[in-house]
């Protein structure tokens, strides 16, 4: 931002500066009485003189200055007038322009929300929940949920039961937690306003489940991956009454997992194969037409969310950044952030445009400003976001 110089200090309001003619006295000529020797020459009458204009001020500020034209300099003085109103607008519409640009490029900038070290090595799963806060698991130990506030205060949420890890985490519209449990295969489920965990639904075939989408229809999705064995991939359906179903096997590391805001589409990438794969999504839940969407160079993945236009927001493991994809698969964007490996996003905030990301080297949440809102984060409205 530039300073701007101070202006020169004006007359005081209603003090007159001096005029020419102002502050003199005309003094008369007293004429001598003639003297008989020598007889005086007669001398010619002084001519008087000219009585200057006297110069126009301004008594206040707000009154404008009279300009004093020729009427050969008229036209001249009022183009040159014109010229700088002109000049004058295109400068102030230039600093409009630069101030919004300003404004917009704080989006996309990932600054600290939670510190290193709050969270263990296992920090995954963000998710807003209706009242506004984040929780994430493995808050100081594994095993853990904890949940940060806006200002970035994390403290213990609950405790799962002894053996089970959380992974990913899903909200659904009546406020229900759903929190993928890896090493004893199962969905928990948490009510609203409750700190009680049960089992939602069983998987006794998966190697974990990993990450977990929630379609808009109540529909849980989970990723399978077996990371010993890295073409044992497997996906999962969750019914609302918690039947599980396989869906696929033989993947790649199936690990981030998303449903379209439309609900009509899923995705799921593979983070060893550095895939993201999409698939049709029928009104049942059933899966068709899978096709590739984008494969990476470099670098892993793992998980992602969608904004309310259906981009995609992928964190890339060991790349550093947050990769934003559109629904065809075009690379719009990276947001860079100050660890090295993210491991899930999630949307929040007041308006649904705040990013959390979860860094595994640093146990801590980084954040930053979306252009949209997400398809689903906490205090979000019913219906489409």
């Amino acid at each position: 931002m530039t300073t701007a110089k101070p202006k020169p200090p004006h007359p005081p309001c209603g003090h007159l500066l001096p005029q020419a003619g102002e502050g003199t006295t005309n003094k008369s000529t007293t004429k001598a009485k003639p003297q008989p020797q020598p007889q005086p020459q007669p001398q010619p009458k002084p001519k008087p003189k000219p009585k200057l204009p006297k110069v126009a001020h301004a008594t206040t500020l707000r009154s404008t200055p009279t300009l004093w034209h020729t009427p050969a300099s008229t036209n001249t003085e009022a183009a040159a007038i014109a010229r700088q109103i002109t000049l004058a607008r295109i400068a102030a519409s230039a600093l409009i322009t630069l101030s919004s640009a300003a404004i917009a490029a704080e989006d996309f900038i990932a600054r600290d929300h939670v510190s290193d070290g709050t969270f263990t090595t296992g920090i995954e799963g963000p998710a807003t929940g209706p009242d506004g806060a984040l929780y994430v698991v493995n808050f100081g130990k594994d095993g853990t949920i904890g949940r940060v506030d806006a200002d970035g205060k994390a403290t213990l949420f609950l405790t799962l039961p002894e053996g089970s890890v959380g992974n990913g985490i899903r909200f659904g519209r009546d406020g229900t937690m759903y929190i993928a449990d890896y090493p004893r295969h199962n969905i928990l489920r948490v009510a609203p306003g409750s700190t009680t965990v049960s089992v939602f639904a069983h998987l006794p075939d998966a190697h974990q489940p990993n990450d977990i989408a929630l379609a808009p229809d109540g529909t849980l999705y989970a990723s399978d991956p077996n990371w010993t064995k890295t073409d044992e991939g497997q996906l999962w359906r969750i019914d609302r009454d918690g039947k599980v179903q396989l869906l696929e096997s033989g993947m790649g590391t199936t690990n981030g997992i998303e449903v379209s805001p439309d609900g009509k589409r899923l995705y799921v990438n593979e983070s060893v194969q550095r895939n993201v794969w999409v698939y049709d999504r029928g009104d049942d839940g059933s899966l068709a037409n899978k096709r590739l969407l984008i494969r990476f160079d470099d670098h892993g993945m793992d998980g992602m969310r969608c904004d309310a236009d259906g981009n995609l927001y992928i964190a890339r493991y060991d790349a550093g950044v947050v990769a934003v994809l559109s629904p065809q698969g075009t690379l719009l964007r990276e947001v860079p952030l100050k660890g090295r490996k993210p491991s899930n996003v999630a949307f929040g905030g007041s308006d649904g445009r705040q990013v959390f990301v979860t860094l595994q080297d640093r146990g801590a949440v980084e954040t930053f400003q979306a252009d949209r809102p997400g398809r689903e984060y906490g205090l979000q409205p019913s219906g489409k976001p």
